[in-house]
């Protein structure tokens, strides 16, 4: 057992063992390393800069939501509430694969005030028990979120296969329309999807959500220029806002790209104009 599970790890499930194979131990054990490595005041002044540029909502798990929602005054960033934690990333992966909602997800949500909850829908090649834990997960919460008025955003995310060692985002659209569809028809309120290969055709993807908002994820880290000219376009086919991670968190100054983004979402600021904006 490693020095550091013997450590952090805890029994966060309360079955009397600290399992570092169970997702309710393991994410909470992680949590602790973090906090103790220093990584809650560098996430504290992450949160604290992007919500000052004033974005329509922040995503966050329920460990470091509490961050955003104690900022004080009106304009702070609404929350959406990341209920679900799955190891299908990174390299090398786990012996079993998991995804996993957290516990009792849309009563956190309400007592964190939280504006919507967000779940994925992964489709992993050779990976079905992946998908149909997802499935349950999404069938789940919806009604539990039907109960208590809370929108469900549904993230379908399909992966190429791990020939390189851990799962990547496949950009070809022929495979993200099915399961954008499937997120629709599992009742979905909002559709977080991932961006195509040619941006061009995405208004297929617009198209087969049937009505409802469609939101843009970043996908991986790309210079400003790309990342805004990307933005502009996907606006122009006809989603409806986007939820970018690594092109804003890592970014020199990640206020500047967040009020640069909101002008070309909102204000439809041409890529080179909102360029100019992020200093």
């Amino acid at each position: 057992m490693p020095s550091s599970w013997r450590a952090y790890g805890v029994d966060r499930n309360g079955d009397g063992r600290k399992d570092p194979y169970n997702p309710y131990d393991a994410i909470c054990a992680a949590a602790r390393y973090l906090r103790a490595a220093g990584a809650e005041e560098d996430m504290r002044a992450a949160i604290t800069t992007i919500a000052a540029a004033r974005p329509d909502a922040i995503q966050l798990p329920p460990g470091t939501a509490p961050i955003l929602q104690a900022i004080p005054g009106k304009d702070r960033p609404a929350l959406v509430l990341r209920t679900d934690i799955a190891n299908v990333y990174g390299t090398p992966l786990p012996r079993s694969l998991f995804s996993e909602v957290i516990d009792r997800p849309v009563e956190q949500a309400v007592a964190l005030d939280a504006a919507c909850v967000v779940v994925n829908l992964l489709l992993l090649p050779d990976q079905p028990e992946v998908y149909r834990a997802c499935v349950r997960n999404v069938n789940a919460l919806k009604r539990e979120c039907e109960v208590m008025g809370m929108p469900l955003m549904v993230e379908p995310l399909v992966m190429q296969d791990n020939a390189k060692g851990g799962y990547m985002v496949d950009g070809n659209i022929d495979l993200i329309l099915p399961l954008v569809r499937q997120a629709a028809e599992l009742g979905a309120d909002i559709i977080k999807a991932d961006p195509c290969t040619n941006v061009a055709e995405y208004h297929r993807v617009i198209e087969i959500a049937q009505g409802l908002p469609v939101l843009v994820r970043g996908g991986g880290r790309v210079s400003d220029a790309e990342i805004l000219a990307r933005t502009a376009d996907l606006i122009t086919q006809g989603a409806k806002g986007i939820v970018y991670g690594r092109n804003v968190i890592q970014h020199p100054n990640p206020g500047g790209m967040t009020r640069a983004l909101m002008a070309v979402v909102h204000e439809g600021a041409s890529p080179e104009a909102a360029l100019g904006m992020i200093g």
